[in-house]
């Protein structure tokens, strides 16, 4: 089980940034400092040390500042605005707003994010966090609250979708239509999401005794028009994408290759984001309830601010939608 650091208190601001605790209190509480040296020291070594004033902590009942600080690995994926969308309503409700940050697919990035918005924020969401668990494990001072991340034993609280179940339906649906052979798309390494799908796929056509391909890809279009031939090259008949931007490049890469979808491949996808059920053809997905999801995770932060120490997880369930990219194997 991974261990809780201490909360570090003013006295270690103080002691680092090498200035009074009354000077570290100035700083973070916003009142005006003579020197801009002694701000930035006092600034640097609280964001060292994971530090937010205590204040904060139980800004929801004492308004302090109701802002809530999210940071999201890739806001060009539209997956993550609807979750923005859900979460935004659910904090507006309750008069907070979203300070919003793209770590862009980078853990060291994400890390730096976390440690500056959990000075200025009364609580943090972390969309899809591409940190490893002994790294959050440090930040858990801070309330916060993962999406489409479980995090085991630690305090923290998460909110997110079962893709396992997701990706075993998509794995049936294809067998179903006599596909023996199937490719997979894999996502970030660093993404546990990616992580659950490909558990699930292996699981699934394992239990099968049928051949499978996992070719890294990505999480944009650009990854899956790359990757694709490889999986073509290992003979499958049906493709799942790790979502559906890597599907929509993975498309697009067979139409330059004169393959007929679903004619000759059947591709499938993740996330049911809005385009996809305008593609030529319409794309077979996995739909997830993503503003839902950004709905429970207000919901578990909240509780987190209001009664200090409380935490939950939410894991809600997925559906398979069947479009024209899916159809039969050939000789089947």
């Amino acid at each position: 089980m991974a261990q809780v650091i201490r909360k570090p208190t003013v006295v270690d601001v103080a002691r680092v940034a090498q200035v009074s605790t009354a000077t570290v209190s100035r700083v973070l509480n916003g009142r005006r400092v003579a020197d801009p040296e002694l701000v930035d020291r006092v600034r640097l070594a609280a964001a060292e040390l994971n530090y937010r004033p205590s204040g904060a902590a139980r800004s929801l009942k004492a308004g302090v500042t109701r802002l809530i600080g999210v940071v999201v690995p890739d806001l060009g994926n539209p997956s993550f605005s609807e979750l923005l969308r859900g979460l935004a309503d659910a904090t507006g409700a309750q008069d907070h707003r979203l300070l919003v940050a793209d770590a862009k697919e980078s853990q060291d990035e994400e890390r730096a994010l976390i440690q500056e918005l959990a000075l200025h924020c009364d609580g943090l969401v972390l969309c899809s966090p591409r940190l490893p668990l002994e790294d959050l494990a440090q930040l858990v001072a801070t309330p916060m609250v993962c999406t489409n991340r479980e995090v085991g034993d630690l305090s923290m609280s998460s909110a997110g979708v079962d893709s396992y179940a997701g990706m075993a339906a998509v794995v049936h649906h294809l067998t179903g239509l006599g596909h023996r052979h199937l490719g997979y798309l894999a996502g970030p390494p660093t993404s546990w999401s990616n992580a659950e799908r490909q558990r699930a796929f292996d699981d699934a056509t394992a239990s099968l005794r049928l051949p499978r391909s996992v070719v890294q890809a990505g999480s944009t279009s650009d990854d899956g028009h790359r990757a694709l031939p490889e999986l073509l090259a290992a003979g499958v008949s049906g493709v799942i994408a790790f979502n559906d931007l890597v599907a929509i490049g993975a498309l697009a890469r067979l139409r330059e290759l004169g393959l007929d979808v679903p004619g000759d491949i059947s591709l499938a996808g993740f996330d049911d984001i809005p385009v996809a059920e305008f593609l030529a053809p319409p794309l077979t997905t996995v739909r997830l309830p993503t503003e839902e999801v950004g709905r429970h995770a207000w919901a578990l932060l909240r509780d987190q601010l209001e009664r200090a120490g409380r935490h939950g997880t939410v894991r809600l369930p997925t559906e398979l939608v069947v479009r024209a990219s899916t159809g039969r194997a050939t000789g089947t």
